[in-house]
């Protein structure tokens, strides 16, 4: 990962993420405000659903103690209700930690909140964002956040010193964000995730005719041996997906020699292929021709791949 140069920068928060395949893909961290208007939605969401729960488990408490009137039942009325406070339990402690978890390890790797925001978690190295890293980060939101409350708990409502050392405790991780130039929270550095904007356009639209025109063959510049010859089988052109295509496209724009080999070498390693050898831009062209029309195919018939960690489809 990387600094784009300030002259092509569009915001300071602007980077350049090199992926394992050697593809430079530009993103752009989100901002403070942006991952704090998410949190916070995220927040009103459990507590709705923590209140709704709490309210659900009283009523049905009320009806089970309504309905027995039976002395010699106390025994089992009793374990009714510690069940109902267990089940309690669990829901509150589900919704805090399992909530976050579910939605960041799924594929938009993004909580309601956060989709609202435009924003989603990432690996920080473009690789796959792992369960590891997902698990990792939001365990150490109850240490960064959820603390300060022992601390408090400990030493009393009416400590002076239990609510000074919560209250320091909360300055120093929730003002980690403002110190360090990618807003990595704790959970993050220790995760090795960060936060991105997601890309302003759908991909759909981004794949559509009605966008920037796809990369053309510069009809002008003379054409290698074997330009017109490279064909690929579907075996060939189902290892990657949407995510690889766009890259593909961005080397192709910048056309670097040095991106453009990278790139080849990458993909040719990974389908089997050594024909495209110092005719590395005609290969690729080719390639992401032809993988473009066949993604496309796939999304008219309600099939998409949206990266080459997709098994199948989606």
């Amino acid at each position: 990962m990387s600094v784009v140069p300030t002259r092509y920068r569009r915001t300071a928060r602007d980077r350049v993420l090199v992926t394992p395949e050697g593809i430079s893909v530009p993103v752009t961290v989100a901002s403070r405000g942006s991952r704090l208007g998410a949190l916070l939605l995220d927040f009103v969401v459990i507590l709705t659903l923590m209140g709704l729960t709490t309210w659900g488990l009283i009523e049905i408490a009320g009806g089970v103690t309504g309905i027995d009137r039976n002395l010699e039942q106390k025994n089992a009325l009793g374990h009714a209700l510690q069940f109902l406070v267990i089940v309690w339990v669990i829901a509150m402690f589900l919704f805090r930690n399992a909530y976050f978890l579910f939605f960041e390890l799924g594929p938009r790797g993004a909580t309601p909140g956060k989709r609202v925001a435009g924003i989603r978690i990432a690996a920080r190295d473009g690789g796959r964002l792992t369960a590891e890293m997902v698990i990792a980060r939001n365990l150490l939101r109850d240490i960064e956040l959820f603390l300060p409350v022992v601390f408090i708990l400990q030493a009393g409502a009416e400590s002076g010193m239990g609510w000074l050392a919560a209250s320091g405790w909360l300055a120093i991780f929730l003002l980690m964000p403002l110190f360090n130039r990618d807003a990595l929270r704790a959970g993050d550095m220790i995760a090795g995730t960060w936060v991105l904007e997601r890309p302003r356009q759908k991909l759909e639209a981004a794949m559509s005719v009605e966008r920037q025109a796809p990369v053309e063959v510069d009809a002008a510049r003379p054409a290698p041996a074997g330009r017109q010859g490279y064909r690929f089988e579907e075996a060939e052109l189902a290892v990657y997906g949407e995510y690889e295509l766009q890259a593909l496209e961005r080397v192709l724009r910048d056309d670097r020699s040095e991106s453009l080999e990278s790139v080849y070498q990458t993909i040719a390693h990974k389908i089997g292929r050594s024909d495209g050898w110092n005719d590395e831009r005609a290969f690729l062209e080719a390639y992401y021709t032809q993988l473009r029309a066949r993604l496309e195919a796939g999304m008219r018939m309600g099939r998409r791949k949206a990266d080459k960690f997709s098994g199948t489809p989606e």
